[in-house]
């Protein structure tokens, strides 16, 4: 059997059709009494009025409301969010329909790594602005404060002779 392609923004759009149509699910009678919260538990009293779908009274959660299988676990670019700790979970990922997310417990060296590699394989990387600076930068940044350091001194130093100057006009 063929499958059919489906382009990767649909089943995005989908998925925010559905959004609409859900409710928003509150806890039952959080909006009578201020002790009980908003999250929603399941009402489970013999009489409850949510329980029993009278009319008038806010849905219960069902899965009917669940989403739509093709729609299901996709970051909204489209793509499956793939967590990647090693070079060779790298090599796992379809570049055209995953997507990689660099797990947070790696090193610069190894993110950078990571990173080079996504770009040689075209994988598309999510959390990508948070590794874009290199090691090398940093030293510049210390070469920076060198340069800020000695104009500092040349400013304190500025100032000592023009309170000489005045010192001897007076």
């Amino acid at each position: 059997m063929t499958e059919k392609k489906i382009s990767p923004q649909k089943p995005i759009k989908l998925r925010k059709r559905a959004k609409h149509k859900k409710p928003s699910f509150v806890r039952p009678e959080s909006w009578r009494y201020i002790r009980i919260g908003e999250s929603w538990r399941k009402p489970r009293g013999l009489d409850h009025k949510v329980r029993r779908k009278i009319k008038g009274w806010p849905p219960a959660v069902s899965v009917g409301y669940k989403g739509q299988k093709i729609a299901r676990y996709l970051h909204p670019s489209g793509y499956r969010e793939v967590l990647v700790h090693n070079i060779t979970e790298l090599s796992c990922v379809d570049p055209k329909t995953e997507a990689a997310r660099i797990a947070h417990t790696l090193g610069k060296r190894k993110r950078l790594c990571l990173m080079k590699e996504a770009e040689i394989r075209n994988i598309y990387v999510l959390n990508v602005k948070l590794y874009a600076k290199e090691p090398q930068e940093e030293e510049s940044v210390d070469e920076e404060k060198l340069i800020t350091e000695d104009t500092a001194e040349q400013a304190e130093e500025d100032i000592l002779e023009e309170n000489e100057i005045d010192g001897e006009k007076e």
